[in-house]
């Protein structure tokens, strides 16, 4: 029995390193559409792995394969371990100049592997923070989808509602915030991947849900809406005068073996950095109990039209509501 375990891990592990070596670094198969906020165009993402993760959740044998292999944990711990090799830093010229990464902002522009690079810090004023107390800003770089009742609307899919339930796993929470404001920021590889405090306050409630580790791409999330909700996922519970509580968390995803948080004090402050993704894309999501937010217009209506807009962190994404 043991010798059969043993023959299973070997050829599951072979399995693992050749889908990875055949990972590509994008090609234009599925159109992500989205708008610049700073400009208003429609933009189309370009996409890293595009060609792999259309065949993992839009062919059959790579829907097996995501089911069977890819959403499990111990790949994504070991792509992550190989980032963090010495040898992983040979990836990242061509990946700097495939996505136009500027480095001119980065704290340091040599890294010791792929990760170092991934998780890199900015420069202090790379980022501007929206200084008004009665704001809300964005806690990444990425695409937010933002929904002002998730009772009401729909999510990704037509017809498909988030299910706050299945998501914090804790029904006191769920109860609090079923109508409530949902904002959704999705980090694809190629952005800045730390993530900060949207708001200041106090953090009352930590907690981590171990789950499985499926793409949160689009491409993926149009195929099946609820991996958002299967994935692993940390969230905290801030404590705040002018928003009540507010919860922010982090999702994992195929690739995304760690979740790091920097943060060492529970009186937070709002653009200070909680932690970071290692390898991969990822997500963090924002909760907020009903009428607590008025969420910015230009979000609510490129939501509606099935495109996310591209935020930075720091910016404002909403502001709290008045009676």
């Amino acid at each position: 029995m043991k010798i059969k375990i043993l023959y299973r891990g070997i050829l599951i592990t072979i399995a693992a390193i050749v889908i990875i070596a055949l990972i590509p670094f994008g090609s234009n198969n599925i159109a992500i559409n989205y708008i610049e906020r700073s400009s208003g165009e429609l933009k189309t993402e370009k996409v890293y792995g595009e060609a792999w993760l259309a065949w993992l959740y839009n062919n059959p044998i790579g829907e097996l394969t995501t089911s069977t292999l890819v959403k499990r944990k111990f790949l994504s711990d070991w792509y992550g371990s190989q980032m963090d090799k010495p040898n992983s830093a040979e990836k990242i010229e061509g990946f700097v100049e495939t996505y136009n990464i500027d480095l001119s902002i980065c704290q340091k522009q040599e890294f010791d592997s792929f990760n170092d690079f991934f998780y890199r810090k900015l420069i202090s004023d790379a980022r501007e923070i929206d200084a008004d107390s009665i704001s809300v800003v964005s806690p990444a770089d990425g695409k937010v989808l933002a929904y002002s009742n998730i009772k009401n609307e729909d999510f990704i899919v037509k017809g498909y509602k988030f299910n706050v339930k299945t998501f914090f796993q804790n029904p006191s929470l769920s109860d609090m915030y079923a109508d409530g404001s949902l904002m959704i920021i999705r980090l694809c590889p190629t952005d800045y991947h730390r993530y900060h405090f949207p708001v200041s306050g106090i953090i009352s409630i930590d907690t981590l849900i171990n789950g499985d580790y499926y793409s949160v791409s689009p491409i993926a999330l149009r195929k099946k809406a609820e991996l958002i909700s299967l994935n692993k996922r940390s969230y905290s519970v801030i404590n705040t005068i002018e928003f009540g509580d507010v919860i922010m968390s982090e999702v994992a995803a195929t690739m995304v073996g760690s979740m790091i948080n920097t943060y060492s004090d529970n009186s937070i402050i709002k653009g200070e950095e909680k932690g970071y993704f290692k390898f991969g894309g990822s997500t963090v999501v924002l909760f907020f109990k009903k009428g607590s937010i008025k969420i910015d217009n230009d979000l609510l209506e490129n939501t509606r039209k099935g495109l996310e807009t591209e935020i930075k962190m720091g910016e404002r994404i909403a502001i709290k509501a008045t009676l």
